[in-house]
């Protein structure tokens, strides 16, 4: 008898611990992928030119970090990506359930929008994902993590910081005729 119970909870032993690792690994999935976004939205840009005697220097350094908030709710908020014709809504209830609704334009330069809503809208951490619904039934993945944006003007600026959602787009709008793959909705209020 005593063999049998070892053989089980042998058996048993390692169920758990896969278990475990695939919480973990979710979870560094999940890390990982916000990670990778917030490092899509850091840039540098320091150009140096001289000619005739005239220095002309240009300097634009963008710093992205994840901006994990302890409460859910702390992410409500209306978003716009300025400048862009894309706005969004962000409500949480108290149990932690997310819906989110918005408009964009058809095509940057086209005076047509057209409305969405945001089906299984889930936030982990600073990563939130779900499906963008149009109005036509048409449906596109929505992935994207919240965001502490700070840009510097100059190597000796203290920066400006901006809290928002930068969002990874799967289909790429066309701005000013230049194919847009991810934006910044920064929080108005």
């Amino acid at each position: 008898m005593s063999r049998f119970v070892k053989i089980v909870l042998s058996s048993l032993i390692p169920l758990a611990l896969v278990d475990a690792r695939a919480g973990v690994a979710q979870g560094s999935s999940v890390q990982a992928r916000t990670q990778a976004i917030v490092a899509s939205f850091n840039k540098s840009k320091h150009v140096v030119k001289e000619k005739r005697g005239v220095r002309l220097e240009k300097y634009k350094e963008v710093r992205s970090t994840a901006a994990i908030k302890s409460n859910i709710r702390d992410y409500a908020g209306s978003y716009e990506a300025d400048g862009m014709g894309l706005s969004f809504d962000l409500k949480v209830d108290g149990s932690g359930n997310v819906t989110a609704n918005g408009y964009e334009r058809v095509e940057m330069d086209s005076p047509v929008w057209r409305g969405f809503t945001l089906r299984n809208a889930r936030i982990q951490g600073a990563l939130l994902t779900g499906t963008r619904v149009y109005a036509n039934g048409t449906t596109e993945p929505f992935e994207g993590a919240f965001i502490n944006r700070t840009s510097f003007d100059s190597p000796t600026d203290r920066g400006t910081t901006t809290f928002g959602l930068g969002i990874i787009r799967s289909s790429r709008p066309v701005v000013n005729g230049v194919s847009v793959d991810r934006v910044f909705y920064e929080r108005k209020r």
